[in-house]
């Protein structure tokens, strides 16, 4: 896992709360959950093959 991860993730973060706070100023809270819930889903969608790295990793390690 690179240090250019952690930045991407930072960024999604960093612009899901901008855009979050906009929406909600502006009435649309929906729209502001949607952009939530898709950001929460691209980031998952990048760790989730470091996560099956570490399972199998430990797998591997207390396996006899």
């Amino acid at each position: 896992m690179g240090i250019g991860l952690i930045f991407k993730i930072a960024a999604v973060g960093i612009l899901v709360t901008i855009l979050s706070q906009v929406l909600k100023h502006s009435g649309r809270e929906e729209h502001a959950f949607l952009i939530s819930l898709a950001g929460l889903i691209l980031v998952l969608s990048w760790i989730v093959p470091y996560i099956y790295d570490l399972f199998d990793t430990v797998q591997t390690l207390f396996s006899f």
